[in-house]
């Protein structure tokens, strides 16, 4: 069975119909690469700082077992690292000890021990831990294990808040049972009293009856006032849960963007690791940030090697058919020439922001809203990636520029790594 790769994990938690099945699918994610690691979420009582439960995955199924396991006892570092939460931690020559603590499973010859730790509404809830066997000559478990941990934790938080959302709602609707079944029988015992008294015979009851018609009236009103003030309630309620609603599928938006994101990383370092020619690499740099920002037009300048004033051009896509591969340009010359003099981004957002951009007549940019951005590596300009014409929403915004950099060291880290610029002006002169 082929390793299980962080886009199909991802599938499978948004599978999952419950915790237990994402822990599950966490710990057959972990098992492809590392056979011997074990996958636990110790739960947390808050209030008491206290592990009140393991539940560990294994055979496909979670095993659980009560604990009463102070988290105060964690070394300091570690414990400002899990309570920060987003971050591994180490226990490394302590794990034998805290595994025992924590009832998690370790091989006799000994083995690492790291924790992550998962916040609900700002409080610590969890901790994922992950256990692995001591080897010599392989890398660690955890480093692997990082980014499934961090699609776990989104999987967590979208559980917690439908949890959340589910408890709420039953909460009203026993709150509204409850006020209503009180209104109900209230009402019944006002209507037999007043029926009680009217057939009381006697014109000296006549004041009496009257009363207890008023009281009757008054009691109704009441009852109704409070019904209308639960109806508020009610009613902004369900305006705080749609609200829920609308930020669960932000989150899950934001969710398969970065799934996105890490398939296209995880599918480029995999090429880089090939041994694929200098401009397939290139063309597979491009489309890591192109196809992740959905750029219809795109293209990544490598500096001339010898020559630190010019750049020429890599890999493109969607130019048009009178530029070539090859072509060069110099520092402060259109659009890509200057992000790399300056060494800064340029985002256009719009029209009217381009009408103001000189720059805007870029053979290499058409439309009016593109993100220019410099690949810059040990402070030494690798080169610069342009995008434009983008599918769906249109317009570039800032957080799009920070996505791209995020996207832009990784290029420049496996450009350097690869000798990418040397290695594919040598092939395009035929050298």
């Amino acid at each position: 069975m082929p390793p299980r790769t962080l886009a199909s994990l991802a599938h499978a938690l948004s599978a999952a119909t419950d915790l237990d099945a994402a822990l599950v699918a966490l710990a057959e994610g972990i098992a492809d690469t590392d056979r011997e690691a074990r996958v636990a979420m110790l739960r947390i009582d808050a209030r008491a700082g206290l592990v009140r439960e393991r539940a560990l995955a294994a055979g496909g199924r979670v095993q659980r077992e009560p604990l009463e396991t102070a988290i105060e006892q964690l070394p300091k570092a570690a414990l400002q690292t899990v309570q920060a939460g987003g971050i591994l931690a180490d226990l490394a020559e302590e794990s034998p000890e805290f595994a025992r603590l924590f009832a998690l499973p370790m091989a006799d010859a000994g083995g690492f021990l790291s924790l992550l730790g998962l916040r609900e509404e700002g409080q610590l809830s969890a901790l994922l831990a992950l256990v692995e066997p001591r080897n010599v000559f392989t890398t660690r478990a955890a480093e692997r294990f990082a980014p499934m941990a961090a699609l776990f934790e989104l999987a967590f938080q979208r559980f917690a808040e439908r949890d959340a959302k589910a408890e709420a709602v039953q909460t009203l609707e026993d709150v509204v049972q409850r006020l209503h079944g009180e209104y109900v029988q209230k009402l019944t015992e006002l209507e037999g009293a007043l029926d009680r008294a009217r057939r009381t015979p006697g014109t000296s009851d006549a004041v009496a009856v009257e009363r207890e018609s008023a009281k009757v009236a008054e009691e109704q009103r009441r009852s109704a006032r409070r019904l209308a003030a639960l109806e508020s309630q009610l009613m902004a309620a369900v305006g705080q849960l749609e609200q829920a609603h609308v930020e669960l599928h932000r989150r899950s938006e934001a969710l398969r963007q970065r799934t996105r994101t890490l398939y296209l990383i995880e599918r480029v370092l995999t090429l880089a690791a090939s041994s694929e020619t200098p401009l397939r690499l290139a063309e597979a740099l491009l489309a890591l940030v192109g196809d992740d920002m959905q750029a219809l037009r795109c293209s990544l300048f490598l500096a001339v090697p010898g020559d630190p004033r010019r750049l020429y051009l890599a890999a493109g896509r969607g130019l048009a058919p009178h530029i070539r591969l090859g072509a060069t340009i110099v520092l402060g010359q259109g659009v890509a020439g200057t992000v790399a003099s300056t060494r800064e981004p340029m985002l256009v957002v719009d029209a009217s922001d381009a009408a103001a951009q000189p720059l805007l007549g870029d053979e290499y940019l058409t439309t009016g809203s593109f993100i220019s951005f410099p690949l810059v590596l040990r402070d030494e300009l690798v080169g610069v990636v342009n995008l434009t014409n983008r599918a769906q929403r249109g317009l570039f915004v800032e957080e799009d520029v920070e996505r791209v950099g995020l996207l832009g060291r990784v290029i420049s880290l496996l450009a350097s790594e690869a000798r990418l610029p040397e290695r594919l002006m040598g092939a395009m002169r035929g050298e």
